[in-house]
């Protein structure tokens, strides 16, 4: 059998083996203090069942796992890298004549495709608890157990229909009453003209969103030019649904990868900035890269030929403030991004291409030795 193919699959089973340990670990100490916490606000509530912390804890962790992951898969290739040098395994696969960027190749396509999964896969399942999250957090302060409330300051809402028309929608308040449906109070839905001049403006006491359908109660029906109507139910089409009036209430954090695109095009086609959800889109699209320069950074510090006593551990202490470092730097970059002084795609790639160019460069000096 092909020693390259064996090499390969041996340092990659180590590699995932080391991440998800590390990664349960680090997931169990957070979820011991977020449990802690969480029977810290709960206690004296007979209200609050342990069921209800349990939920309550476990549903915030998953937002946790994308901001630690980079740091997580550092960490397991550091131990990774640290037993194959302690372990003279790392200058026998030198003496072999494979070179370091050979060596590596088969861990950054695990990591690639580990980062893929992450994104595709496990994003969603935490931007669905990441939402549930928030509905406890309701539940918690309002003590009601069935609330799944929005927004207690009420929806505005931007919506570009056919013929150019503008759609403004507003109410007063609102809460979910199921997977789809809304009910709101005082609810007006303004159609404006190309012009942005008001054509028809409709006035409800009351109003439920089900399969994008606006089902308004008590409804004053205001033409331009013309007298007003009363009439009781009136059934109103948009294309917002319970999922668009979300949106509008979570950070784009929250929101799933697969859902982004599509809220991407709502925003900008209702002329509202969608730089925040770009941004979100973008870094996710980056990760997977954003992963192998963590990887390559491992590599940096701990695939050498002798690695004992304190150097070791120094190695260890600068590789993880080098970590540290440059993610609050690519924080910073990001805010600027954000915030619009920099643009969008050099703010998420330039972080994760400083990276790749300055482990590359330290990986090449090391082949060469």
């Amino acid at each position: 059998m092909d020693f390259f193919a064996i090499l390969s699959r041996y340092i990659t089973k180590q590699l995932l083996i080391n991440f998800f340990i590390v990664l349960f670990a680090i997931l169990g100490i957070i979820l011991m203090f977020d449990t802690i916490e969480a029977l810290r606000r709960t206690s004296g509530r007979e209200d609050v069942t342990f069921w209800f912390t349990v939920q309550y804890a476990v549903t915030r962790i998953t937002k946790t796992v994308e901001i630690v992951l980079p740091f997580v898969l550092m960490v397991a290739a550091m131990i990774t890298f640290w037993r194959l040098s302690k372990n003279n395994e790392f200058v026998i696969i030198r003496s072999n004549g494979v070179s370091m960027f050979a060596f590596l190749r088969p861990l950054m396509i695990a990591t690639f495709f580990l980062g893929i999964a992450n994104i595709t896969l496990f994003n969603p399942v935490a931007a669905k608890m990441f939402e549930w999250h928030e509905v406890l957090s309701y539940r918690l302060q309002s003590r009601n157990p069935n609330a799944m409330l929005f927004s207690s300051k009420g929806l505005w809402i931007r919506e570009s229909a056919e013929n150019g028309r503008i759609l403004l929608i507003q109410a007063r308040s609102l809460r979910q009453e199921d997977d789809k449906t809304v009910l709101m109070r005082d609810v007006n839905i303004t159609e404006l003209d190309e012009a942005s001049r008001i054509k028809t403006s409709y006035n409800a006491a009351f109003a439920t969103l089900d399969d994008n359908i606006f089902h308004l109660k008590d409804v004053k029906i205001i033409v331009n030019g013309e007298p007003m109507q009363s009439v009781t139910d009136y059934a109103y089409e948009t294309t917002i649904n319970v999922q668009r009036i979300k949106d509008n209430f979570i950070e784009p954090e929250a929101i799933s990868f697969w859902h982004l695109p599509d809220t991407i095009r709502f925003y900008e086609k209702s002329g509202f900035s969608a730089r925040q959800h770009w941004m979100r889109f973008l870094s996710l699209l980056i990760s997977p890269f954003l992963l192998i320069g963590m990887l390559m950074l491992a590599a940096v510090f701990m695939l050498q030929n002798t690695l004992r006593g304190s150097a070791i551990m120094w190695r260890v202490i600068i590789s993880i403030v080098t970590g540290f470092t440059f993610y609050f730097s690519s924080q910073v970059v990001y805010a600027f991004g954000v915030n619009g002084y920099i643009p969008m795609w050099l703010s998420v790639a330039a972080p994760t291409i400083i990276i790749w160019l300055v482990s590359a460069s330290l990986l090449i000096q090391s082949d060469e030795v």
